[in-house]
Formats: C-alpha cells, sequence, structure tokens
C-alpha cells in the first residue's frame, strides 16, 4: 500500500502549493534548491492522507509552519495525532509559527540545520 504522495493527494498538493501562506513562501525561498547543508526540501508532500508542508526524505526531516488555524480549538490535538501517526514512518518534526518565520528567518533555518544533524 502506498503511503507516501500518494497520486489520489495530488490534487490537494497541488492546491496547497498554489495557496501558500506567506509564511511557508519565505521559507520555501531558503529551502529549495538544496540551499540548506545540501538538503533537498519538496513542498506539500504527502504521507497518508496528511500533507506535510515541507519535507527532506533523506533526513526523514517533516517542517511545519503552523498559523494562525493551529491555534484554534482542537487544533493543536489535532496536530499532536496526526505528527504522531506520521512518526511511525520514522519521520521526525520540526514546528515554527508564521511568526518565527517572518520575525527571525536566519533563527529557523539555523534550527533546521541543527536538527538535521540528529
Amino acid at each position: 500500500m502506498a503511503i507516501f504522495n500518494k497520486s489520489s493527494e495530488r490534487e490537494k498538493r497541488k492546491m496547497l502549493r498554489k495557496n501558500m501562506p506567506e509564511a511557508e513562501v519565505i521559507l520555501w525561498s531558503r529551502l529549495k534548491g538544496k540551499q540548506i547543508v545540501g538538503m533537498k526540501f519538496r513542498r506539500q508532500y504527502s504521507v497518508g492522507p496528511f500533507v506535510l508542508d515541507f519535507y527532506c526524505a533523506e533526513k526523514k526531516l517533516a517542517i511545519e509552519v503552523d498559523g494562525p488555524s493551529h491555534f484554534e480549538d482542537g487544533a493543536q490535538e489535532h496536530d499532536a495525532e496526526r505528527q504522531r501517526w506520521i512518526e511511525q514512518f520514522g519521520i521526525r518534526f520540526l514546528r515554527f509559527t508564521n511568526t518565527d518565520v517572518r520575525t527571525n528567518l536566519n533563527g529557523v533555518l539555523r534550527a533546521i540545520e541543527e536538527g538535521s544533524k540528529t
């Protein structure tokens, strides 16, 4: 059974790529093209029914950028369940907020570089 980037999730991934929030666009501009220690990131990569904002397959590293919807009632519990499900495939997570990306991009990039080493 296919788990990663299933064709049934293609349209969802495509829609999410076309409608990336500003913070994701900013971060993607620094992740694409192996700019961080040679890691190849993909954007809007699906694992089962869930779509990760950014994913490096070589390091099994997911990067999530949490906007306002992630802080609404019940959203953090949903995110935690989703993350636990994805982690069963050996994928590690780094989470940042939109504000982190907009106000401390260099710190976010350093955290990603450090997180890739573990």
